[in-house]
């Protein structure tokens, strides 16, 4: 696979990945609470599903009634953290993906050149890995605390989607980074051979000062 397409593969998981992360922040159905079973909490409308925003009281007719969370220092502290974390991980997913897009090679700037592209491919990919880190942080600190707060039922949509996001974009950020390396099908300029001398034959020299390769028999 060329190095063209591994980086159009890491920007696809990654972008998949944001959107996922992206879901999980602004929907509310993390972990879902009840004392008894599924089909008694919905009958006696004690299933509820919490996320980083609101409550939900789930009906029989699955009709989520919400109360959205008040003051932000009345919430609980992994609330307030996993609200941070998810926050910094949608806002870092769009320099992210600016910079991936401005180093591919069918889009040129300005002055552009290859190693220039090549930096901002890795930052692109660095972004999207800390991006993962704090979105699975969060997605796995949220459960825990809630967990001892009440009894956990089970995961919500809402925290998969933040799962395979995290996932995606771990991915995709190691595809990058890991497509930005030495092309084995280009020599390195440092171990170029030069003909030196008239002797004709060729020797590992340094190269000249003005990096020019020239030969002479």
């Amino acid at each position: 696979m060329s190095q063209m397409r591994r980086q159009l593969l890491g920007t696809a998981a990654s972008g998949v990945g944001w959107v996922g992360v992206i879901v999980a922040t602004a929907t509310n159905d993390w972990i879902r609470t009840c004392d008894y079973t599924k089909a008694t909490c919905v009958r006696m409308d004690e299933l509820s599903s919490r996320g980083l925003w609101a409550e939900c009281v789930i009906s029989p007719s699955l009709y989520h009634l919400c109360y959205y969370f008040g003051f932000i220092l009345c919430v609980f502290t992994y609330v307030q953290t996993a609200r941070a974390l998810m926050i910094c991980a949608c806002l870092l997913g769009l320099p992210a993906t600016l910079l991936i897009l401005m180093s591919m090679a069918c889009v040129r700037l300005q002055n552009d050149t290859s190693a220039v592209k090549k930096r901002r491919a890795r930052v692109g990919g660095v972004l999207f890995i800390f991006m993962a880190v704090c979105s699975i942080i969060s997605t796995v600190w949220f459960p825990i605390g809630a967990n001892k707060e009440e009894d956990l039922m089970s995961f919500g949509f809402s925290l998969y989607s933040g799962w395979v996001g995290s996932a995606l974009c771990l991915l995709g950020g190691i595809i990058i980074l890991c497509c930005q390396g030495i092309d084995p099908g280009t020599p390195s300029r440092d171990d170029s051979f030069y003909y030196s001398g008239n002797r004709g034959t060729a020797t590992l020299l340094d190269p000249p000062a003005n990096h020019a390769k020239s030969a002479r028999v």
